[in-house]
């Protein structure tokens, strides 16, 4: 990875259309899969995160057409997640036109599925993606789209998944979620400063300066926002000259 702070929309979908909801729960409609992937590219996306939300809760693997449509019509990367349980499922996924695949609760189920992925497809095509919830003495990294509490600590976790094999980590707080009052610094920076990767930080975006904070503050190599993206509250273009003027350094 450059050195270059990305920022990256979010599109989680369910039958086709993109959802978003609140700290995981109550999702809206917030538009079609492909006019929104089309439209962030135009925008000046990094990368695309496209999480099938509906893949592992109902336990079907991800509209592998859905990925397809939308890999057709844009040129920047995509990472694709939800109901990836094999190295097979993975590989169908890259076929399709990912760049990246992100697993979440097969590896908390079978860790070695991230060291088995690595080795198939690349380390850079590889990450894992962790939930976590705030506990008492920590953070919970929870599967099963934020639904099952794992009981593993978060930050051991993001150094567990690393030495297997992953080239980033997607960290998002739950408790964040589609609240719009910043990113969790605490959990980003704890995470960040853990492991030799980069960590791409999400939930809570609300404004241009929760971005400045995760990155400057929470050592974050990317930030990803959904619904503040989707309901056009903030341009892309927008934030990524705000951050510049800022000095961070970023694609304008």
């Amino acid at each position: 990875m450059d050195d270059y702070i990305k920022i990256n929309p979010c599109l989680d979908f369910k039958d086709g259309r993109v959802v978003k909801g609140v700290r995981f729960e109550n999702v809206a409609d917030a538009g079609d899969l492909v006019e929104c992937a089309v439209l962030y590219e135009r925008e000046g996306a990094d990368e695309l995160v496209f999480l099938d939300i509906s893949a592992t809760v109902d336990g079907k693997k991800t509209v592998i057409d859905a990925v397809s449509r939308v890999s057709e019509r844009i040129r920047i990367p995509l990472v694709v997640g939800g109901g990836i349980r094999t190295v097979e499922d993975a590989r169908a996924i890259i076929k399709a036109g990912a760049s990246k695949i992100g697993i979440n609760s097969a590896a908390l189920l079978c860790p070695e599925i991230i060291s088995d992925c690595a080795s198939a497809l690349g380390k850079k095509s590889v990450i894992a993606a962790i939930d976590a919830v705030q506990t008492h003495d920590g953070w919970s990294v929870c599967r099963n789209a934020g639904k099952v509490d794992a009981k593993i600590n978060a930050v051991e976790w993001a150094i567990k998944v690393a030495e297997l094999g992953a080239g980033e980590i997607l960290l998002t707080s739950i408790d964040k979620d589609g609240t719009k009052d910043g990113y969790d610094l605490e959990l980003t920076r704890a995470v960040s400063f853990a492991v030799n990767i980069p960590v791409t930080a999400s939930g809570g975006a609300g404004k241009k300066e929760h971005f400045l904070d995760v990155v400057t503050k929470g050592g974050a190599k990317a930030a990803l926002a959904a619904s503040l993206f989707h309901f056009r509250e903030l341009g892309i273009r927008e934030l990524k000259n705000y951050l510049s003027k800022e000095g961070v350094k970023i694609r304008l």
